[in-house]
């Protein structure tokens, strides 16, 4: 193929990310010298195809090594993959960590989401949407590129310490964010959060002390069939808002004859207001890897992939560590336990785009292409990564199988409500005296969950809670004794989502509040079908001129434009992206 690369040329600089990454060039047709044999055959072909999934890794490797992604780097990165520039051009646009206008040293990225809304944006400074650590807001990311990259978080910031960041100085090691569970310490009855706290989460040995890789091994003893069994009989639903039934897709997964089968764990949890897979991966790393293997273990996956937000550095480095310990103690690799069981599992890093917490967005961004969503069918336990059968889950969900392998499917079923087996975690940010994620069976209400956050500070008052995060909807002070089950918040017109519990008194602005909502959407919107690019973008304009002239023309104009997006679009952002709107204008009177 004739890539028709540009005059731009990459640094040195660039070129060695390149080339740290990717092994270095050994041929013209690469990037490389050319030889005398590159004048009489051409190289490329079925070997580069397959290397198109190193594309988003390699713009990584520069984004860290340089601080940006040149012309010059997508020229190179175009001949090492064998894929035309415009291409890389639009992956690498498509991420909101990678920049392709130059930036010079260290990158300070702001939290201006719904959790830090109203946190300044200093000169020098870029404003980032939601980090993903809602319970420590305002939240800074600081990141310095260079041979050794660094990542540092700042939650709570101060003033001060931007100021700092921006102008270069020092960031204590220390400011590394711990996981905040404040039922550690308490005698609340807690399953999925029950070793955070508690062991040492860089250490095989904590873990296993706690009772890890017991579930593994009661797993390989009664077989692939009976733990799809007991996760079926135990009425486990996804937890990253959809709420699918989690054995019909294991057993969907094991049964299909295509070979190879991929495991996926959907770690890039980008909905504001969610934190709880990053505490758990934080606090509990053992136990993801674990649930992981017991997964690839009863589907027939040979290869997992952790696909993680980016903007996670701790959670990065456990998983890291995890993963490493886990093969070198036999628990990953060939012959776990003794087995026969061989399982694989890679960390693959996201780069800032929340459409790809949709389940086939993860695979075009994992195979090297923007992360656009699918259309469905064929949905991914039949053709997924790579065109193969693919289990997707989140982290939540994961790690609620091994209380299900241990206690067996009906212990679990007899916990929380009939419709709603089991455990959830919740994360309370915003105006709550204790912030973090809390662990309660399902059927627990808002009221519940406002007092063991300690309640609204003193001299506040409740105004509305925004339950299910950007995508859900908003709770008054009369729905606090609504159940926090899927049955029953759907009945009282609401959602559970992801299991955000946003807290917001009476100081909020509640218009700066929805507009920002809309911001999001409009930002995250992936482009990919006219009715959600469109419809974001006027959804935005009109809550503007409301906010500014309420017309009655402007109001059903909004209605019509949800209305459309919901009905049309190819995926989940577009069809939620007026709800949080709606209930705001339906049940608080913003916007009338």
């Amino acid at each position: 193929m004739d890539l028709k690369i540009g005059d731009q040329v990459a640094s040195l600089d660039e070129r060695d990310a390149v080339d740290s990454l990717l092994g270095p060039a050994d041929n013209s047709w690469q990037g490389g010298l050319r030889d005398a044999a590159d004048h009489h055959i051409a190289r490329g072909g079925a070997a580069l195809r397959e290397q198109r999934h190193q594309l988003l890794p390699t713009l990584h490797a520069i984004n860290d090594r340089v601080g940006w992604i040149s012309h010059g780097a997508v020229n190179y990165v175009a001949l090492r993959l064998g894929i035309a520039p415009a291409e890389v051009y639009g992956v690498a646009t498509f991420y909101g960590m990678f920049s392709t206008t130059e930036r010079v040293g260290r990158q300070v990225h702001v939290c201006i989401d719904l959790a830090c809304l109203g946190q300044p944006v200093p000169p020098g400074a870029h404003p980032s949407p939601c980090l993903g650590l809602c319970d420590r807001a305002p939240v800074v990311l600081v990141v310095d590129p260079g041979v050794q990259p660094a990542q540092y978080v700042l939650a709570p910031a101060t003033a001060v310490q931007v100021r700092r960041a921006i102008a270069g100085d020092a960031i204590e090691a220390d400011q590394a964010v711990p996981p905040m569970v404040p039922q550690v310490g308490t005698d609340a009855p807690l399953a999925l959060l029950a070793r955070i706290g508690k062991v040492d989460p860089n250490s095989l040995d904590s873990y296993r002390s706690r009772g890890g890789y017991s579930a593994l091994r009661k797993a390989i003893d009664i077989g692939p069939a009976q733990v799809i069994r007991e996760v079926t009989e135990s009425g486990l639903t996804g937890r990253g808002g959809a709420g699918f039934p989690t054995g019909r897709k294991w057993a969907a997964v094991a049964g299909q004859p295509a070979r190879p089968h991929y495991l996926v764990c959907n770690a890039d949890e980008s909905e504001p207001g969610t934190f709880k897979d990053r505490v758990v991966m934080e606090g509990d790393p053992f136990a993801l890897i674990e649930a992981m293997t017991i997964a690839a273990f009863a589907t027939g996956c040979e290869l997992g992939l952790i696909y993680l937000r980016v903007e996670y550095p701790l959670a990065r480095q456990r998983l890291l560590n995890a993963i490493e310990q886990a093969y070198d103690k036999g628990l990953l690799g060939y012959d776990i336990m003794g087995s026969g069981l061989n399982v694989d599992l890679q960390l693959f890093l996201g780069a800032g785009a929340y459409i790809c917490g949709e389940e086939t967005a993860i695979f075009n961004s994992i195979e090297g292409f923007r992360g656009d969503p699918r259309n469905k069918p064929p949905f991914p336990v039949e053709v997924g990564l790579f065109g193969k059968p693919t289990l997707v889950n989140n982290v939540e969900t994961l790690v609620n199988v091994l209380p299900i392998v241990l206690a067996g499917g009906p212990a679990y079923a007899a916990t929380g409500t009939t419709a709603s087996p089991g455990t959830k975690l919740f994360c309370l940010s915003g105006s709550v005296v204790r912030p973090g994620v809390y662990e309660v069976e399902f059927g627990a209400t808002l009221r519940d969950l406002l007092e063991l956050a300690g309640g609204i500070p003193s001299g506040r008052s409740l105004r509305a809670v925004l339950l299910g995060g950007a995508a859900g909807g908003f709770a008054t002070p009369d729905d606090l004794d609504v159940p926090l089950t899927s049955e029953g918040t759907r009945a009282a017109g609401l959602t559970l989502g992801s299991g955000v519990i946003m807290v917001l008194d009476d100081s909020v602005d509640l218009r700066a509040f929805v507009q920002r909502i809309a911001a999001f959407f409009r930002d995250e919107s992936c482009g990919q079908c006219v009715p959600c690019r469109v419809g974001t973008v006027r959804q935005e304009e009109a809550l503007i001129r409301l906010g500014s002239k309420p017309t009655d023309s402007d109001r059903a104009l909004l209605e019509d434009i949800g209305k459309v997006m919901r009905d049309a679009s190819i995926c989940g952002l577009g069809q939620t992206a007026y709800n949080a709107i709606e209930s705001a204008r339906q049940k608080l009177g913003v916007f009338g």
